[in-house]
């Protein structure tokens, strides 16, 4: 009797992986960025990241508790990463009453009012961030220079902002004053937010996560590749007014939401092929709002449309059924 077969239902594929490995992977991989923020920008990039690391744990303890009366969950590491990621998409100087205002809207608007994780439908740390945009357009759109040594940091615009003023003005891409090249986009000698100052460094830890199998290449590679072409595609007929695609590449939040934002598996499609179509809509939207829009940068509201149409390519994007025709 002990020889029987013994049949059972599926799924028969086990594996150690729990949303709490997989979260404090996403984690690891975003150390290294932040260790060269805290470099680049000095202790305020610590003080942000621990204050909003601290502010979406706290929210989300406090909204489950007391407010949805179910059991916390913050051991799972998503508030963690929301915090980081939120941090990431803002200046160092900005003040930490702003910060625990991103970090509520984050948690309690993003995330929580839809019932907590697995059931958002958008990228909360977004929503944080577009949230405090929006709120606080001035001290979101402050950014201080890097510090190097004992200088201070001097506040200046982003390497996006001034191409925008530049073009607005007539003044051609060569005569562009103050513009990194790309070796600094690459290291990290860029003003911006803490998760823009180095594009090697996130790529690094989009490689870990593909190692690890947390994401997968579709959507960073297609948004991506979609950039680079939609942007090379302007830049041939006018190179005078529009910038190089390897330039809109390196810079602004790009990297950052291509790797760790888009990505995100519950607010991305399931399937490669709608992770494709997904990728490129927002590669679409960000350099169509770089070039023509008010904002410098897109990639947040690009990413954010898109994750209302991931119900939509999900349904209508499946792939085929095991043994159907």
């Amino acid at each position: 009797m002990s020889k029987l077969l013994t049949v059972s239902p599926s799924p028969h594929v086990h594996s150690s992986d729990s949303t709490q490995k997989i979260m404090y992977r996403v984690i690891y991989a975003m150390v290294p960025a932040l260790i060269w923020s805290v470099f680049m920008f000095g202790i305020d990039a610590l003080r942000v990241t621990l204050i909003a690391v601290a502010a979406c744990v706290a929210f989300e303890y406090l909204i489950q508790k007391y407010l949805m009366k179910v059991t916390p969950s913050v051991t799972d590491g998503s508030a963690i990463i929301t915090g980081i990621l939120l941090a990431f998409n803002v200046p160092s100087s900005l003040p930490w009453w702003i910060i625990l205002i991103g970090a509520m809207a984050a948690m309690g608007i993003g995330k929580l009012s839809f019932g907590g994780l697995g059931s958002n439908i958008f990228n909360p740390a977004l929503v944080g961030r577009v949230f405090l945009l929006l709120s606080f357009p001035v001290q979101m759109t402050s950014w201080p220079g890097i510090k190097m040594a004992a200088v201070d940091a001097v506040s200046t615009a982003t390497p996006l902002a001034l191409i925008k003023e530049s073009v607005k003005n007539g003044i051609p891409i060569a005569k562009v004053q103050g513009l990194p090249d790309l070796t600094d986009l690459a290291i990290g000698m860029n003003a911006g937010s803490l998760g823009e100052v180095s594009a090697l460094l996130l790529v690094l830890g989009g490689i870990y996560m593909i190692w690890k199998k947390v994401i997968t290449w579709h959507i960073p590679v297609s948004i991506l590749a979609t950039v680079f072409v939609f942007s090379g595609i302007f830049w041939g007929i006018n190179p005078e007014m529009y910038v190089n695609p390897a330039f809109h590449i390196m810079t602004g939040g790009l990297m950052l939401g291509a790797i760790f934002m888009a990505t995100d598996m519950v607010t991305s499609p399931m399937n490669p092929k709608a992770q494709i179509i997904y990728g490129i809509g927002i590669g679409l939207i960000t350099i169509s709002i770089r070039m023509f829009g008010a904002y410098p940068e897109g990639i947040s509201f690009a990413i954010l449309i898109m994750n209302a149409v991931t119900p939509l390519l999900n349904y209508y994007i499946k792939p085929k059924r095991f043994g159907g025709q």
